[in-house]
């Protein structure tokens, strides 16, 4: 056998999944379907979905109500997530400014109280498509989030010089 020299470069840039996947075409589906879903659910909240919120039943009506708001607070976290990761990929934003971001736009995991399908069921058909459309979304966004901030480098936590000082002077002091 015969000898062969492996060079190992430990220089090679690490590609980041999170800087590659906001650029790519498959991120700019990902954004049209997002705001789409954004669009048509508020059409349809402001126009169809009103009339036939009339015609339900107190409790259908009930939970018209609570499942209009579950379904517009998950596209408002929807929105704001794929508005910080278009940010990046235009250059508007860094890595780090977007991972802070994340603190003030965050994705639930999950929904209190999730409602039951036999309620569910009793909605208009149009409401449960845009339902089941933006928890799907949301399930997507939430898996690339995950594989997108485990790519990220953490941010420094900032220590307050005034809380440094006061540990150096109570290690001294004990």
């Amino acid at each position: 056998m015969g000898g062969m020299d492996v060079v190992f470069r430990d220089e090679q840039p690490t590609v980041r999944f999170g800087e590659t996947f906001v650029a790519s075409d498959g991120f700019k589906m990902l954004f049209r379907e997002g705001m789409t879903l954004v669009e048509e659910t508020a059409a349809y909240l402001d126009g169809p979905g009103r009339d036939e919120s009339r015609l339900l039943a107190r409790h259908a009506a009930l939970t018209y109500a609570s499942e209009s708001m579950r379904l517009t607070t998950r596209l408002m976290q929807i929105a704001s997530w794929l508005l910080v990761q278009r940010a990046v990929s235009e250059g508007e934003l860094s890595l780090s400014e977007a991972a802070e971001e994340k603190t003030r736009v965050r994705l639930s995991t999950t929904e209190p109280n999730e409602t039951a399908p036999t309620l569910i069921a009793e909605l208009p058909l149009s409401l449960q498509a845009l339902i089941a459309q933006s928890k799907r979304l949301h399930s997507r966004i939430l898996h690339l989030d995950r594989l997108i901030s485990d790519d990220r480098p953490t941010p420094e936590p900032r220590v307050s010089p005034v809380f440094a000082q006061h540990d150096m002077l109570r290690m001294a002091f004990a």
